[in-house]
């Protein structure tokens, strides 16, 4: 699996993630439910973020690489 594979599975991944988290929240919608998100979605959001723009970034560099290589 290359870089722009491997983004747009977890890109894919991500969305499916946050669209069950507000299919859950129509029902489970209590201070438990919040510090859940807080502790634990929120952060994994975010680290999942970068690692996309990383995988983005990886993706130019091996491009220019591949460039310079030829």
């Amino acid at each position: 699996m290359g870089v722009f594979e491997g983004r747009g599975t977890l890109s894919k991944a991500l969305k499916q993630l946050l669209l069950r988290w507000q299919e859950a929240r129509t029902s489970w919608n209590d201070a438990a439910s919040v510090h859940f998100e807080k502790k634990f979605l929120d952060p994994l959001e975010a680290d999942l973020r970068q690692a996309v723009s990383a995988m983005d970034h990886m993706a130019a560099v091996l491009a220019q690489a591949r460039r310079d290589c030829e």
